[in-house]
């Protein structure tokens, strides 16, 4: 292996079996983590747009079938018009945030959900939670809803899906507003009863970078001298859509946050470049675009934001596996994929929720890693969040990566 500016350990067969085992055994022990996330909430309106009709009954119709279909359709009606029917097949909750905590509740995690999920008419908060969010709910101990769910509306293909976001309905919660629903007391004693605080979305939430501030300023100052250190896991989501400004901004807030927490940042491969090239971080593009050198590659950025921040821990996690950076180790695991998942949309969630969990409960940065990849691999395949044995059994015989595809 060529020198890289960044060398680690790559976890591969005895080592990636013993770091899959020792996540297997915390999550037999019945170890119960408790954590505190928010702040998002989105309903999914899942669609299928229509192609050809047998009938007027709303489910017999023969669907558009790509994403390239579609956009030929919609160019064909440049100058004149058209107009494509589009059937509901499903509403369902969603948002990286009850995604998170969802995940983390499966686990055997005692959850404190704030956020936007409920009622789609604002009422007192916190209110009545939506109905749609109801099994999301039970997975938590306690959901306190600030706001309604934002909205996407997800045309589904073949080939892929478009999402069309309108975010508008959690835009309004902030660190002001959480403060007058819910009071600074009782934030302070969410944080002190809590392992891990999740806060995740920042990319689409106007209000995070005030919650982040107050979290640091209002909260973490204010718990016991000598109180264990709080740890955090942030994920920005897709930071594309902000500008390099708010980037940076929010990447300073973060690095502010470890002097008084354990700050992790998850990110994808995406937004891993994306926050690497604006910090400057060394990262060799053409490591990225091969299997066989993207561990070094992930294990370079993974590393390369770390040192920049000053973060206790830096995850990036592309759907081959993951790497992991903290002061002192530096490694990349492979992960078990599959050709064909049954559903894909939230398993970078479920990834992070297995990290996060193993962290909560003390394991090395390799079980962390393990457990990630194995409550990713584990939901692809089954459609649904894996509780602590149906991982613990996936970690036993965690699959090896198949070769050759990108």
């Amino acid at each position: 292996m060529n020198a890289h500016p960044h060398e680690g350990t790559i976890l591969r067969y005895q080592t990636r079996k013993s770091a899959a085992a020792e996540a297997a055994r915390v999550l037999r022990s019945g170890a119960r983590p408790r954590a505190l996330v928010g702040f998002d909430g989105f309903l999914d309106v899942i669609l299928r747009a229509v192609d050809t009709r047998a009938s007027i009954r709303t489910e017999d119709f023969t669907p558009i079938g790509t994403i390239g279909a579609l956009s030929h359709r919609i160019a064909a009606a440049a100058g004149r018009s058209a107009n494509i029917e589009l059937v509901e097949v499903e509403r369902r909750y969603g948002g990286n945030g009850p995604l998170l905590a969802g995940s983390l509740g499966a686990l055997g995690a005692g959850v404190t959900y704030i956020g936007c999920v409920g009622e789609d008419a604002m009422e007192a908060p916190p209110g009545r939670v939506h109905d749609a969010f109801t099994p999301f709910a039970s997975r938590c101990e306690r959901v306190l809803a600030v706001a309604p769910p934002a909205v996407t509306h997800a045309l589904e293909f073949g080939d892929g899906k478009i999402m069309f976001n309108m975010p508008q309905a959690i835009q309004g919660v902030t660190w002001a507003t959480l403060l007058r629903d819910l009071s600074r007391e009782a934030i302070i004693e969410a944080v002190r009863g809590a392992d891990l605080i999740g806060v995740v979305n920042w990319s689409i939430m106007a209000g995070v970078d005030t919650i982040l501030t107050g979290l640091r300023d209002d909260v973490l100052t204010h718990l016991s001298a000598g109180a264990p250190r709080k740890r955090m896991f942030i994920d920005l989501s897709d930071p594309a859509k902000r500008t390099r400004a708010d980037l940076r901004r929010v990447l300073d807030l973060l690095a502010s946050i470890q002097s008084r927490a354990d700050v992790t940042l998850g990110l994808n491969l995406s937004e891993a470049t994306q926050v690497a090239s604006l910090l400057g971080a060394s990262c060799d593009e053409s490591m990225l675009d091969s299997i066989r050198t993207l561990p070094d590659g992930c294990i370079t950025l993974a590393a390369g934001v770390q040192e920049r921040l000053g973060l206790s821990c830096v995850v990036v996690h592309p759907r081959q596996g993951a790497a992991g950076a903290t002061a002192s180790q530096r490694m990349w695991i492979d992960g078990p994929m599959v050709r064909q998942p049954r559903l894909s949309t939230g398993a970078g969630d479920h990834f992070n929720g297995g990290f996060a969990f193993a962290q909560a409960t003390g394991c090395s940065l390799e079980a962390c890693l393990a457990m990630g990849v194995g409550a990713s691999g584990a939901y692809v395949r089954d459609a649904g969040s894996p509780d602590a044995q149906r991982l613990a059994a996936f970690l036993d015989d965690l699959p090896e990566p198949y070769e050759g595809d990108s």
